[in-house]
């Protein structure tokens, strides 16, 4: 017994002094260099492995006698996008959840659980259907139509979450989060008749949606989705103090200078875009959004002035690495991303809950 509690005492020193550096000014060092580990570790790992001495010369930063041509179309054209890709949709994702939690004021709240993603995902699966009925199966939609799809569906479901759940100045929390299941069946429904009605090609490109995968990234949809990434960081500083004070109440964020429904418009419609954008690039990727800003608050609190850009990047290591687990544990086979973020990120959760309510000897 003396020994167990003398290592739970390390153990515990241990975590205070992990969680004081990372709330001190290592946090961003620590992070993006362990971005970078998970980088450079995707990089080198796959069904075509590259070893780490011939990356620079497959880049050019080093004598191109070291490498091989297979090496360089490996690198330049397939891994390297995805691992973009795979960063952008992560941070997106991450961040989102972020902004839904202190915009609603619950750690639970996150697009994929709630049905935003489920919007995105309807709405792009009905535009997959019926422009595969319009171009009679011989032409491809243009690339940049499921993204506009995604993203309408996904705020035109945020903007009606938002309408159900406010109440003059007050949003009904119990009512925000039943709302969300209830789109969420509904989309869900909508995709099941749609996959019924779907002939083979628009029904795989559906289920490509629903289990969430990267494959297929390119610099021309890295090119598409970063604006989005941008527009984040972008609207970090002026969302922090918001959405800060609204977690004492609007009534008391109005009357400290927030102008709350404008703030309450620019993260409806940052969420929708970020998350239609996802969905769009990657199908739907649950957990993402609910389980990295709930352990970040665990470690450094909820200031989201550090919260959100710290989620971004956290949500890009996470989606990175998950990536890079599932294009190799069953080369080669590819597990879709979705299911793989389900399988973590759910036993992950009830984890963190568990933890949190002190049920749990953790």
């Amino acid at each position: 017994m003396t020994d167990v509690a003398v290592s739970g005492s390390i153990a515990e020193a241990a975590g205070s002094r992990l969680r004081g550096l990372l709330k001190g000014p290592l946090l961003f060092p620590i992070l993006l260099g362990a971005l970078l580990i998970v980088v450079i570790a995707a990089t080198s790992v796959g069904g075509a492995g590259i070893p780490l001495a011939r990356i620079p010369a497959a880049l050019g930063l080093a004598d191109p006698v070291a490498m091989t041509e297979r090496d360089r179309l490996v690198l330049l054209s397939v891994r390297l996008p995805r691992i973009a890709i795979a960063i952008i949709i992560g941070a997106l994702l991450a961040a989102s959840g972020a902004i839904m939690q202190g915009l609603f004021r619950n750690p639970l709240a996150d697009p994929a659980l709630v049905g935003v993603s489920s919007g995105g995902a309807l709405a792009a699966a009905t535009t997959i259907v019926i422009g595969d009925r319009m171009t009679g199966h011989t032409t491809p939609l243009p690339f940049a139509v499921l993204p506009i799809a995604a993203f309408g569906g996904s705020l035109i479901t945020t903007a009606i979450l938002q309408r159900l759940a406010s109440r003059g100045r007050t949003t009904s929390i119990a009512i925000f989060l039943l709302a969300g299941l209830a789109i969420a069946a509904l989309a869900g429904a909508g995709i099941g008749l749609l996959v019924f009605i779907a002939d083979d090609r628009a029904l795989r490109d559906i289920t490509f949606w629903m289990l969430g995968s990267l494959g297929g990234a390119t610099w021309e949809k890295v090119s598409l989705i970063a604006p989005f990434l941008l527009a984040m960081f972008a609207a970090v500083p002026f969302l922090g103090r918001g959405l800060d004070l609204l977690v004492l109440g609007e009534s008391e964020a109005f009357h400290m200078g927030i102008a709350v429904e404008r703030l309450k418009r620019i993260c409806i419609v940052l969420i929708a875009a970020m998350t239609g954008a996802a969905v769009a690039f990657a199908g739907v990727v649950g957990f993402v959004g609910i389980v990295v800003p709930h352990l970040l608050r665990l470690v450094i609190g909820p200031g989201h002035r550090k919260l959100l850009p710290a989620s971004a990047i956290l949500g890009a290591i996470l989606l990175l690495g998950a990536d890079t687990a599932a294009r190799t544990i069953a080369a080669p086979a590819e597990v879709p991303i979705g299911v793989l973020t389900a399988l973590v990120g759910a036993p992950f959760f009830l984890v963190l809950l568990l933890r949190q309510r002190g049920l749990a000897g953790l």
